[in-house]
């Protein structure tokens, strides 16, 4: 049986256990969540790829952007407009950059190795360029995003003019294509607040947000995330 005194001591002990156990706690929870919103970062991509078609890469920047992940790993390289292109009168509403005629080239992008896009579905390895859309208004995308504009991913190889804006069925169809589904590869897109900084960042629970700018117009585009509609 312990004495008073010995119990003492052995409370001391346990206690001050239990408050090494907690500091150590919670530093490996704050490193894991330093890791976390640290692991992409930005460097320069190089020129625009020679695969792409003379017409779109005249129209992207020379320099493009390259994300990286953990271990310095590519995630992507991405290629965006130059300018923007003349504005056009829209009906559609709901949408953060009106003026873009549907099927315009907005950027290039590629990826090394397999990635998804926000509903999950899988992108292959490769080159593709990224046009402007918007999801139609037919009640299946509720919840999507709070605005309607979209790039959507087309085979590179299969892009051949930069020039000709595609029509909304023709993109789908051109897009479906490139997914292998039924369903194109949409990427959700938006004209930035007039202060964002280029960079790439976390935004919400799930998505992972490029900040840039085409011409002298902030635009952001979701590159990683999980769609919840």
């Amino acid at each position: 049986m312990k004495s008073a005194s010995s119990a003492g001591v052995w409370n001391l002990y346990t206690m001050e256990r239990v408050h090494i156990m907690i500091r150590t706690l919670s530093l490996s929870l704050l490193l894991s969540a330093t890791t976390l919103f640290a692991q992409y970062k930005t460097q320069p991509a190089g020129p625009v790829p020679a695969e792409l078609a003379a017409s779109a890469a005249g129209l992207l920047q020379k320099d493009g952007i390259k994300i990286t992940g953990p271990g310095d790993k590519v995630l992507c390289e991405i290629w965006v407009r130059t300018s923007m292109p003349a504005p056009v009168k829209s009906a559609e509403d709901s949408m953060s950059m009106p003026t873009i005629p549907h099927g315009t080239i907005l950027a290039a992008i590629r990826f090394p190795e397999k990635h998804a896009d926000r509903r999950g579905q899988g992108v292959k390895a490769g080159l593709y360029t990224m046009r402007f859309s918007y999801y139609p208004q037919n009640g299946d995308h509720q919840g999507a995003a709070p605005q309607r504009d979209f790039l959507l991913l087309t085979q590179a190889a299969e892009d051949k003019d930069g020039a000709v804006n595609p029509n909304f069925d023709t993109l789908m169809n051109m897009s479906r294509k490139a997914s292998g589904t039924p369903h194109p590869l949409v990427f959700s897109a938006w004209k930035d607040e007039a202060d964002a900084k280029p960079g790439f960042e976390k935004q919400g629970e799930n998505d992972w947000v490029l900040h840039t700018k085409i011409g002298d117009v902030p635009v952001a585009i979701i590159l990683v995330g999980k769609s919840e509609g």
